[in-house]
């Protein structure tokens, strides 16, 4: 059985992941001025919450960066570190989306302001941390990880003792991210 190595899952999650900003771009695009795509928001929500912050950046901070600090990548100072704040950042995003969504869906144009700006800040900083990690860090961990290494973290990606990262969570955020995308973008 050939093992598909780590930083590809990753990067295949980064595709899933930016096919769902961009949904959540024209969705926020199209219902300008119009009502507020609340059902849709909730969902995207979740699909950050859970699925790109929850099981995607817990298999980074939990697994492959504190590896990648012992085969000598510094957190501080460095890749680390920088894409450890980016996490942080885009938590922060995404709370400002949750505290914001009820009423934005209840019609107060501030709250839909918030909702709106928050998401767009996120869009963006999740995208130039996207290809920081593809192109810059995760080329990094490609060199210093060894066989065992890989194994290792492949095992940690699926371990069954998280349940982040069982199989009916990325199935379940699977189905979300295609439902998100194939909506019709019309509010």
């Amino acid at each position: 059985m050939t093992t598909i190595h780590p930083v590809d899952v990753l990067m295949t999650e980064h595709r899933t992941i930016e096919r769902v900003l961009a949904a959540v771009e024209a969705r926020l695009a199209d219902s300008a001025g119009g009502p507020f795509p609340y059902e849709f928001m909730t969902q995207a929500l979740d699909f950050f919450r859970n699925f790109a912050d929850g099981c995607h950046h817990a298999k980074e901070e939990e697994l492959l960066f504190p590896l990648l600090e012992q085969r000598g990548i510094p957190r501080e100072y460095g890749p680390i570190g920088c894409m450890l704040k980016e996490h942080v950042q885009g938590r922060n995003y995404l709370a400002v989306v949750r505290a914001n969504l009820d009423a934005a869906r209840d019609g107060s144009p501030e709250a839909v302001t918030a909702v709106c700006s928050a998401a767009t800040g996120y869009i963006g900083m999740l995208r130039r941390h996207i290809y920081k990690e593809d192109n810059v860090l995760f080329q990094m961990a490609i060199r210093a990880l060894s066989p065992d290494d890989v194994t290792e973290l492949s095992a940690g990606f699926v371990a069954p003792g998280n349940p982040r990262l069982s199989p009916q969570v990325r199935e379940r955020y699977a189905r979300l991210a295609e439902a998100l995308c194939a909506a019709p973008i019309t509010a």
